[in-house]
């Protein structure tokens, strides 16, 4: 006689759905990245400063392998929903000014601090290639997704948030790294290229920059941000402003070698520039962090956008350091070291919030 099994069936195991997987998840790769680049810039030496940097990068690069293989598994077996992040979804298509993104910040951190590991030469390798690769996709994207967002998304500027800042911006971080490459370069004709090719990247992204950024701010003043959970989107408008004064600084730096006769303009350029674009900074830095703050006291759940905590700050940090360096201003070193430890801050609620989010099942999971 059969017996009924009076045992319960084992809930199913989530799984993970690479069909959910979008270009915004490089934004983990790009706070991570920054940590090590912040760490490397930071005017003040603390013991075992550099070797978290290298910690840091390393822990990006993983991230950017693991990242790049398992976006390729999406775009391979799910290329309906690829298909729709980029073409039918405004929402997710300017997140594809992350992935560009990412190779430079990885690239710039490991020339950054990586030579202690990997020798001078690998480092230097390293960087030229993933400066390469994300610069010719940070200009397919500045120019790409606005197009897309004007002709087949016809969004409406009342819809606009901070995250449309994200493909326009990309140019601006090819600048802002591109000047290291350059003491690496044979003297003469290639260092001048290299020069002005980062030249005209900082005027490409900032043009975007200018052209965006008013209609996000109308967006902002006249519809809002469509959920909670976009509030840490606050903080992406930082990326333009201390990407650029970080950019004007390693200009300044690379221009003493190659073109001496324009240095001290550039100098004094990269100088008057920074103050006033960081003094803009700190002030947007303030209204972000109030926003986020009553938002997180009403209940803001978790998201990807808690990202926007990292990136972002570090980009103040470099630009706070590089004016450091450039004035010897105690005032601007302190402020570096207090972006650094908001920097700190940011990643570890993004990281131990992403992380959590997997393990629980609510990010990720079919």
């Amino acid at each position: 006689m059969a017996t009924l099994s009076t045992a319960r069936p084992s809930a199913a195991r989530p799984r993970l759905d690479l069909a959910a997987l979008g270009p915004n998840w490089y934004a983990a790769v790009m706070g991570t990245a920054i940590l090590a680049g912040g760490a490397a810039a930071l005017p003040v030496r603390l013991p075992g400063l550099i070797g978290f940097g290298e910690l840091a990068w390393a822990l990006s690069a993983a991230a950017l392998l693991l990242l790049a293989g398992a976006r390729a598994v999406h775009l391979l077996r799910h290329r309906a929903a690829a298909r729709a992040q980029l073409l039918d979804n405004p929402a997710t298509a300017v997140f594809y000014g992350c992935p560009p993104m990412a190779l430079i910040a990885v690239g710039n951190a490991t020339l950054a601090v990586g030579p202690r590991v990997t020798g001078t030469g690998p480092a230097v390798a390293v960087d030229a290639v993933l400066w390469t690769a994300g610069t010719l996709y940070a200009l397919t994207v500045a120019a790409g997704i606005p197009y897309l967002l004007a002709t087949r998304h016809r969004a409406a500027a009342r819809t606009a948030n901070p995250t449309w800042l994200l493909p326009v911006v990309a140019p601006v971080v090819a600048a802002a790294s591109g000047p290291a490459l350059v003491p690496h370069l044979p003297d003469g004709a290639a260092r001048t290229a290299m020069l002005h090719l980062c030249c005209a990247l900082l005027g490409a992204g900032l043009l975007g920059t200018l052209a965006m950024l008013p209609v996000v701010l109308t967006g902002l003043l006249h519809g809002g941000l469509a959920t909670r959970a976009l509030t840490p989107s606050l903080f992406l408008v930082l990326g333009p402003l201390g990407q650029s004064v970080t950019a004007t600084g390693q200009l300044a730096d690379a221009a003493r070698p190659v073109a001496p006769g324009l240095a001290p303009a550039a100098l004094a350029l990269s100088e008057l520039y920074g103050v006033m674009v960081l003094g803009a900074a700190m002030l947007w830095l303030l209204v972000a962090a109030t926003a986020n703050l009553r938002a997180w006291r009403a209940g803001m759940p978790f998201a990807m956008t808690w990202w926007a905590f990292t990136f972002p700050v570090g980009t103040c940090v470099t630009g706070a350091a590089g004016l450091a360096r450039h004035t010897g201003s105690t005032g601007l070193t302190a402020l570096a070291a207090a972006l650094f430890a908001l920097l700190l801050a940011g990643w570890a609620v993004a990281a131990a919030g992403t992380v959590s989010g997997l393990a629980g099942g609510r990010l990720l999971r079919a």
